[in-house]
C-alpha cells in the first residue's frame, strides 16, 4: 500500500514526462529528450507531455517525469522495463536512480529501465495543498459522532483547497489515467509492446493497463498486489486481517530467536504496555518530545517493521519504547506529519479517486473499527488506510472498484508473499482468481512487502519470465532459503538490513 512519511520504507522513484495521444490509443506522438539527471548523472532524464484530461487528448498538458538507465549489454537487449514503484506517491524516477541495487545484473543486461512519476505525484505535478489547511488536519482516527462531523467538514475545504492549489489535474489522478500515460510512454519510447514490472499501488496502474490495452502486453509482472474489487469493508477487513497475521509472525520470531531485544517476555504484553502509554498521552519519541506519540504512530511500527520485515529494529524499538535501551539507530516517527514551508503533497488524491470509501455515519465507521478488531487484536487495524479514509470522506470516485476485466493473451505474472502486512496474500490470490487462466501465480512462503530480491526462488523466476516469457509452473511456490540457478549473486540492499530470519 501507500508509503508516506515511514519509518522502514525505502524510496523507489522515477520521474515522467508528458505526451499527447487518444482517449484509448496512444501510438506515436510525443517525443523524449534525453539528457543526464541532474541528481543521478548515470542515469538519464526527460518529460513526455501527457493530456490532463485524456476525453480531450488535444486540450492542455502536463509534463510527466521520466527515467531511463540504458541496457548494459545492448547486443543481448530485450527491450524497455517500465517500472513502478507503489504508493500511491512512490517515484518511478527515483526508483531508476536505484535500479542496480534492486534489480539483478542479468534484468538489467537485458532492458531499458525506465520509470515514471505519476501523473499527481513528485516531479508530475504533483496535488498540492495550503500548509496552512493541511496542517489543520484532525486526528485520522475518530472516536465520536463530534469526530466525523468535524472531519466530514475538514475534508471539503481540503479538498476544494488542494483543488485550487494543484489546478485541473487534480480530477484527473486515477489509476485508469496513468495507464493512458504509461501507454503514451510505451510508444514514445517506441515500443510495440509493454514490458511492465510494478510494485504494490503500481499493480494497480498495471491492472488498469491490462483492461485498456490487452493487446499491448508483452509481460506484466505484479508484486504485492491491490485488489480493486473490495468494499470498503473488506478492504478495511483484509488490511487488519494481513498486518496481525504479520505481527503474528514476528512475536513467533521474537520468541524463539535469542537476538530478539524481547526475548524472554512476553512481547504482546510489551506492546499492550506501549499502546497503553500511547492512549494515556504518556509516550513520546526521541527526537520527537514536543508532542506525544498516538496510538496510530505506534500501530505504524507493527506495519512497517513487518514490511521489511525488520523484526530486529522492531524488536529493539519496541524495547525503548517500554522504557529501554534505544536502538543504535532510531527510525524517523512514522505516520503523517505537519509540514513546513507554504505548501503539502497529497497523493492521498490518488487514492480517493481509485477507492469510494464512503461511510455514511459515525455509527458506519465504528462498526468499521471493531470490525476490524476482531480480525487484529494485537493491532486493531492497518494504521495506513485508516490513516486516509477520512481524507477520502465524500470524495468523487472516478475509477470505482470493480472486478478485472481483461481480454489480452499474454499471461500476467502475480506475486505476493504469505505474511504481507500491506498488501494482503488475499488480495493476490483474488486477482489471480479474477483473471482465472490469464494469471500465473508466484507464491513466497515467506515475509514482507515485495518478493523480488528476497529469495533466488522469488527473484529468478520474475527474471525469467520477463526476458524469455518462461512462466514458472502453476502452484509455484518459493520457500524460504529457497535455491535455482543463479545467473547473478546480486541481492537488492534493504533500509532496514534484512534479519538472518530463521524462523
Amino acid at each position: 500500500m501507500r508509503r508516506r512519511s515511514s519509518l522502514f520504507a525505502a524510496v523507489l522513484a522515477a520521474a515522467l514526462c508528458v505526451l499527447p495521444a487518444a482517449p484509448v490509443s496512444a501510438e506515436p506522438a510525443g517525443a523524449i529528450t534525453w539528457a543526464p539527471c541532474e541528481e543521478e548523472p548515470t542515469t538519464e532524464c526527460g518529460t513526455l507531455a501527457v493530456p490532463i484530461d485524456w476525453s480531450r487528448p488535444d486540450g492542455p498538458t502536463i509534463d510527466m517525469a521520466v527515467a531511463r538507465r540504458k541496457a548494459t549489454d545492448p547486443s543481448a537487449r530485450v527491450g524497455t522495463l517500465v517500472i513502478n514503484p507503489g504508493g500511491p506517491g512512490g517515484s518511478g524516477v527515483e526508483a531508476v536512480y536505484g535500479a542496480p541495487d534492486f534489480f539483478t545484473e542479468e534484468l538489467r543486461k537485458r532492458f531499458d529501465i525506465v520509470g515514471f512519476d505519476p501523473r499527481g505525484v513528485g516531479r508530475s505535478h504533483p496535488v498540492i495543498c495550503s500548509a496552512s489547511v493541511y496542517n489543520r488536519m484532525p486526528h485520522a482516527v475518530m472516536k465520536s459522532h463530534a469526530d466525523f462531523l468535524r472531519w466530514t467538514v475538514y475534508a471539503k475545504i481540503l479538498r476544494a483547497d488542494c483543488r485550487a492549489r494543484t489546478g485541473p489535474l487534480y480530477d484527473h489522478v486515477d489509476s485508469r489515467n496513468v495507464a493512458r500515460d504509461m501507454d503514451a510512454l510505451r510508444a514514445a519510447l517506441g515500443e510495440e509492446k509493454l514490458n511492465y514490472y510494478g510494485i504494490s499501488y503500481g499493480t494497480l496502474i498495471g491492472q488498469m493497463y491490462a483492461e485498456l490495452f490487452p493487446s499491448r502486453i508483452r509481460a506484466m509482472a505484479l508484486d504485492s498486489n491491490m485488489d480493486h474489487s473490495l468494499g470498503v469493508k473488506a478492504f478495511l477487513d483484509t488490511e487488519a486481517a494481513g498486518v496481525e497475521d504479520a505481527f503474528d509472525q514476528f512475536v513467533g520470531w521474537c520468541d524463539q530467536e535469542p537476538s530478539c531485544a524481547l526475548y524472554g517476555k512476553d512481547v504482546r504484553a510489551v506492546w499492550e504496555r506501549i499502546l497503553a502509554k500511547a492512549r494515556a498521552g504518556t509516550l513520546y519519541w526521541p527526537g520527537a518530545e514536543d508532542r506525544p506519540v498516538t496510538e496510530l504512530q505506534v500501530l505504524y511500527n507493527g506495519v512497517l517493521g513487518t514490511e521489511g520485515p525488520a523484526w530486529q529494529l522492531l524488536s529493539e524499538v519496541m524495547r525503548m519504547l517500554d522504557g529501554g535501551e534505544p536502538p543504535s539507530w532510531i527510525p524517523p516517527l512514522p505516520g503523517r506529519q505537519p509540514v513546513s514551508g507554504p505548501v503539502a503533497e497529497l497523493p492521498t488524491a490518488v487514492l480517493c479517486q481509485d477507492y469510494n470509501l464512503t461511510v455514511r455515519s459515525y455509527r458506519e465507521y465504528a462498526s468499521l473499527l471493531r470490525s476490524s478488531k476482531r480480525l487484529a487484536p494485537d493491532m486493531r487495524y492497518n494504521p495506513m488506510p485508516i490513516e486516509d479514509l477520512p481524507v477520502c470522506l465524500n470524495h468523487p470516485t472516478t475509477n470505482p472498484q470493480h472486478r478485472l476485466n481483461y481480454t489480452g493473451e499474454a499471461t500476467i505474472l502475480l506475486a505476493s508473499s504469505l505474511h504481507d502486512p500491506s498488501t494482503p496474500y488475499a488480495w493476490t490470490a483474488n486477482v489471480a482468481r479474477q483473471l482465472g487462466s490469464k494469471a500465473r501465480l508466484l507464491t513466497y512462503e515467506g515475509w514482507g512487502h515485495r518478493i523480488y530480491g528476497k529469495e533466488e526462488c522469488s527473484t529468478v523466476p520474475i527474471d525469467n519470465y520477463l526476458i524469455s516469457l518462461t512462466l514458472p509452473p502453476e502452484g509455484y511456490r518459493c520457500e524460504v532459503g529457497g535455491r535455482v540457478e543463479m545467473k547473478s549473486s546480486k541481492q537488492q540492499r534493504e533500509l532496514w538490513p534484512t534479519d538472518g530470519l530463521p524462523f
